[in-house]
């Protein structure tokens, strides 16, 4: 039994920022981060005091995490960024919404008393002398402290307070994992109300001392434990008062905390097997869960319900057999071709999360040139003629304004070259496809034929298909490349007019070349011969595709599991610590690529080479990231791939052995122990990530148990019915009997639950020293 977190973010928008450049604006970030660690930096918005940002995140974190903060941040281009203010929420917060939390929060100064982290090592006692009991503070050392000087680093000491007296260890320069291992005594006097006061402090030669953080403890408990000792984490100071709320703007986010516990395997086997069974006995069978599902699931969370229905039976192997009882359902109750999939149904919802989950690799591989053509380029796009900016451009000198015809022209011109290159991108891809997507298609290609059979629904599974490969999969990427990991910004103005006029031209490829598309848009007419062209290249590229029989498709899967696939791979400046001189600023840029099995990189893609010395030993590697969204995609993958690894380090030095010594926290032993934990808890979702078949039963049945009332209703009609026919047999019965096994098996996962450790998440372990507040 295990306890998982995850927190789903979105980062909407902000409002009302104050201006921190001499325009008169700003140009606003956030940084997301959870426990002082950074995890999330979203794109920067050029100009503006109401930015909008709308990007989504799925965290996994320990459910020992105290809060997640919100920095909004000015981006300089020739200076340190400015911060604007912050927005923090605590674990009890977000517990306090099961719904989560969603609104507008107001930001707060950020004060450098309050931007605390790390942990200090203590030891406290209660020893005897002959004039009485001493309370005796032994100071060892400290991990992770904030970073206060220019160097990255801190010059910390230690400040320790009681009854009146004060004493200090002595200066670690340039450390952020300093050793003290000094102790201290006071009188200490029974029944006294005095508390003991821990302060970490970062010593400046000229300037103010820093504050780095405290830890108070009520010393009346310690008469009964005598001894403590343990790592406490640092608490700001917020005696201060605030800037009034509202004058730093505002930010609206929605957050959601969600808790699991997660029981051991053969727990959820009933509910698997039961669902399993449903899917293999397809459409034609007498099992109705599938259709009871769709029928209780509300519109709100219909999508999360499908990517999890999708996740456990992409592990059991049914993925295709789940989607095709979808696509018979939604065919069984459909009446008119143009309304096929249009609707956000389970089918509709499944297949989204499937494409997104087996064919990301694909879109990259297609749509990744164009995207990065059409940001490289930077032109001025629009066929609009109501939106068109004429503009002045040079000749030989001469100035001239440029006609609206001219823009147009060129305009088309830029786009047909954009849409070309796609189409022939996308018809070159068909044995780049996965099979599995392939084999999908196939089958969602054959039932519309077999329902809409006539001459005149000829294009309909054509558009079957493209209403998901175009129009749900390829547009939504075009207009939203950072949303699909195809770029790391998000596109400027200009940029994204030309994204959104592609993608339009896309989705009228996409519907066929209806006259219904042509009619809404009439100004797209420009681009019509090249999409009556894309037409006959997408239904000869989707004629290919759905061309794959059932042993070409398991020759593919063969292959594919015979390969580790990467989890992760791109390029990285690397460094190699060779001999006892220093890191030098050198970098060399390499390809990475990084597997279920191992960390390899080399010159090219092609070829992988895992570093190691002249006596086969492996070295450590230094890897320089870009910015905080690449090292923590890399941190995520290598902390999902390393889950299981028995050799995984409980610590590591965060430095580097520089000299004769580590740069972090100055020992000089190299062999020594880490300094710092390692930290192999907080992973953001990615769309390639490992399949958690328990974690999918697990929020299936949370569901279940959510709807489960509509359930037990269905059961009681169903039961009426039966009992009002003459003969008990037929389909109803059988949904009846399938429902009831499944009310069984909510019943039985329930007691499970409660004969399983409950409560709330667990926290820190508890000390006897009662941390004040």
């Amino acid at each position: 039994m295990a306890k998982r977190s995850s927190l789903s973010i979105r980062i909407v928008e902000g409002k009302n920022l104050p201006a921190k450049d001499i325009s008169g604006s700003s140009d606003p970030y956030c940084i997301v981060k959870v426990d002082n660690e950074p995890i999330i930096r979203t794109a920067t918005v050029w100009k503006t005091l109401c930015p909008f940002w709308g990007e989504e995140y799925q965290v996994h974190l320990p459910p020992t995490f105290h809060a997640v903060a919100f920095y909004v941040m000015d981006e300089d281009a020739l200076s340190r960024d400015d911060v604007i203010g912050k927005v923090c929420l605590t674990r009890d917060t977000l517990a306090a919404h099961p719904k989560g939390f969603s609104g507008w929060a107001h930001l707060t100064e950020v004060d450098p008393d309050e931007e605390v982290q790390g942990e200090i090592h203590l030891r406290l006692e209660v020893v005897a002398r002959p004039r009485g009991r001493r309370l005796r503070c032994s100071v060892l050392e400290a991990r992770d402290l904030a970073p206060k000087d220019r160097n990255g680093a801190s010059d910390p000491f230690v400040r320790v307070r009681y009854n009146g007296r004060t004493q200090e260890t002595s200066i670690v320069k340039k450390s952020c994992y300093p050793r003290w291992n000094e102790t201290f005594e006071f009188e200490l006097e029974e029944g006294t109300a005095e508390a003991l006061c821990v302060e970490a402090w970062d010593w400046d030669l000229v300037s103010r001392n820093d504050f780095l953080g405290k830890v108070v403890f009520n010393v009346q408990s310690l008469w009964a434990a005598q001894q403590e000792e343990g790592w406490f984490r640092l608490q700001p100071d917020q005696s201060k008062s605030r800037r009034g709320e509202g004058s730093l703007g505002s930010l609206q986010l929605e957050v959601r905390l969600r808790d699991e516990t997660v029981l051991p395997s053969g727990c959820y086997q009933p509910l698997v097997q039961l669902l399993c069974r449903e899917v293999k006995l397809g459409a034609q069978g007498p099992g109705q869960l599938i259709p009871l599902i769709e029928e209780t699931t509300s519109t709100e969370c219909r999508q999360d319900v499908a990517t999890n229905l999708l996740k456990l039976f992409l592990g059991e192997g049914l993925a295709k057999d789940f989607l095709d009882l979808l696509f018979q359902l939604e065919l069984g109750r459909t009446s008119e071709a143009n309304t096929l999939f249009r609707s956000n149904s389970l089918a509709s919802k499944s297949m989204e999360s499937f494409l997104k989950v087996a064919g990301m690799r694909y879109l990259h591989g297609v749509l990744g040139p164009i995207i990065d053509r059409v940001f490289e380029e930077k032109k001025y796009v629009e066929l609009d003629p109501s939106k068109v900016e004429v503009k002045d451009v040079g000749c030989s000198g001469l100035h001239r304004p440029q006609t609206e015809a001219e823009v147009l022209e060129q305009s088309a011109q830029t786009l047909r070259s954009h849409l070309g290159a796609l189409l022939s991108s996308l018809s070159r891809s068909v044995r780049a496809c996965p099979a599995v997507v392939r084999a999908t298609f196939r089958q969602l290609f054959r039932r519309v034929r077999e329902r809409f059979p006539s001459a005149q629904h000829e294009n309909v599974p054509f558009i079957a298909v493209t209403s998901f490969l175009c129009l749900r999969f390829f547009s939504p990427a075009i207009m939203a490349p950072k949303l699909f990991h195809l770029r790391e910004r998000h596109a400027d103005a200009r940029t994204s007019r030309t994204l959104l006029l592609l993608a339009k031209a896309v989705q009228n490829v996409g519907n066929m070349d209806t006259p219904a598309s042509r009619a809404k848009e009439a100004w797209m007419e420009p681009l019509q011969p090249t999409v009556r062209q894309g037409v006959a290249q997408l239904k000869d590229f989707i004629t290919k595709l759905v061309d794959i029989e059932e042993k070409e498709e398991l020759d593919l899967q063969r292959a594919l599991s015979l390969q580790a696939p990467p989890v992760k791979e791109g390029p990285l400046f690397i460094h190699r610590t060779k001999g006892k001189g220093p890191l030098m600023s050198s970098f060399k840029k390499l390809h990475f690529s990084l597997t279920t099995e191992a960390l390899s990189f080399a010159k090219t893609p092609n070829s992988k080479v895992i570093y190691e010395d002249d006596a086969g030993k492996p070295q450590t590697v230094y890897l320089q990231c870009k910015c905080v969204n690449e090292l923590n995609q890399w941190l995520s993958a290598l902390r999902k791939v390393s889950i299981s690894n028995p050799g995984l380090l409980g610590s590591y030095h965060p430095g580097v052995f520089r000299g004769d010594k580590w740069s972090c926290c100055h020992q000089k032993d190299k062999s020594d122990l880490g300094c710092d934990k390692t930290r192999s808890r907080v992973t953001l979702q990615e769309w390639n990530d490992p399949l958690d078949h328990d974690l999918e039963a697990q929020l299936i049945y949370r569901h279940l148990l959510g709807v489960e009332a509509a359930l037990r209703e269905k059961r009681r009609e169903l039961s009426a019915g039966t009992e009002a026919g003459s003969v008990p047999t037929g389909p109803g019965e059988a949904a009846e009997d399938a429902l009831a096994q499944l009310l069984r098996v909510l019943r039985d996962l329930q007691e499970a639950h409660r004969s399983s450790p409950t409560g709330s998440p667990p926290s820190e372990p508890n000390r006897l020293l009662a941390l004040q507040t």
